[in-house]
């Protein structure tokens, strides 16, 4: 594979409901990030191939910017942060609910600092007054900032929020334009490799409760309905692919091969260095970390990003990862002498 495809202009539905025997093509919004290595594998290697299913990734900024989408069935799934615009979209009843984890802590997710400050602030408290980046402004990006500022007796109001992609951080820190960035791996340490940034505060250390849910997979319900074995088939083959990552992430046998997909993909170039980085961890079962999720809704709510909550039931449908655990047994970690959290 070439790479994250974008899609062009105009493109049409490329769901194929077709005769059986025929291939299902589905189109998957995906934020980048390592995590992604999980589906590039399980593509890779064909475990969707084995159900004759075809997937189609396209680059995304962030979730909040696709609920729409999602929900008119441009795409059938999205890989991204639980942002308020999930909230908001079952607020309006729209056809899409929560169904597997991305990424859960520990992250690798920090607070960087412009260089020219780093000898100016050494506590939370000092961020106030400052320009911070964030990816979007009811992103989980933010609520990570938010509950950093709060762990230092400072809200959102005390200082101003700027919405730039990951991708143009380091850029915009360079630049001046941010004072203070949150970013995610790999971005993160290309930043600091670049002398764009210092790390400044790692986000697991003040969001709470742990493990953070910070990204899921978003299905499209009504589409998943009509097509009941293709949805579940979906997440039999992608939890196949999240426990290949497991393994990468603690040094097991796929590590290679992740690593040389994720540099095709664009996600990193430097094959050598992301055997340095913290990788982001996944839960191999794909199970979605229920407190997190609920705590991130209180917080948006608080922050008047949304105006409802809802109970757990309403957020996830665990059937997808329960099926998927049932066909493919428990998760086996082949690396015993890892020491690294997460990913087990």
């Amino acid at each position: 594979m070439s790479g994250l495809r974008i899609a062009a202009a105009g493109l049409g539905l490329l769901v194929i409901t077709a005769a059986h025997g025929q291939e299902t093509t589905l189109r998957v919004g995906v934020a980048r990030a390592i995590s992604t290595g999980a589906t590039l594998i399980a593509i890779e290697r064909g475990y969707f191939k084995e159900f004759r299913i075809k997937v189609e990734l396209e680059d995304i900024n962030s979730s909040a910017d696709v609920m729409a989408m999602l929900a008119q069935n441009q795409y059938q799934i999205v890989e991204g942060g639980i942002s308020a615009g999930y909230f908001n979209a079952i607020d309006k009843k729209l056809p899409i609910t929560m169904v597997a984890d991305r990424t859960s802590s520990p992250l690798g997710h920090n607070i960087m600092l412009r260089p020219d400050l780093k000898d100016q602030i050494k506590d939370i408290r000092d961020l106030k007054g400052k320009v911070i980046g964030t990816n979007g402004p009811g992103s989980v990006s933010t609520y990570e900032i938010g509950k950093v500022l709060e762990a230092g007796g400072l809200t959102l109001a005390d200082v101003e929020i700027k919405v730039i992609p990951f991708t143009q951080m380091g850029l915009a820190l360079r630049n001046k334009a941010l004072d203070a960035s949150l970013l995610i791996p790999p971005f993160t340490y290309q930043a600091r490799d670049q002398g764009l940034g210092v790390m400044f505060l790692d986000a697991d250390t003040y969001v709470r409760p742990q493990p953070t849910e910070v990204a899921v997979n978003i299905l499209n319900t009504d589409w998943a309905k009509k097509n009941p074995e293709v949805a579940k088939n979906y997440f039999v083959a992608y939890l196949r692919g999240v426990r290949d990552y497991c393994n990468a992430y603690h040094f097991g046998s796929t590590r290679k091969e992740i690593i040389d997909l994720l540099v095709k993909s664009g996600t990193e170039r430097r094959p050598e260095l992301l055997n340095d980085y913290d990788w982001q961890s996944r839960n191999p079962d794909g199970r979605i970390s229920m407190a997190s999720a609920l705590d991130m809704q209180s917080w948006y709510r608080k922050n008047k990003f949304i105006a409802v909550d809802f109970p757990a039931e309403r957020l996830v449908d665990t059937s997808y990862v329960d099926y998927a655990v049932e066909k493919l047994g428990p998760f086996v970690l082949e690396n015993k002498d890892s020491t690294l959290k997460g990913c087990r």
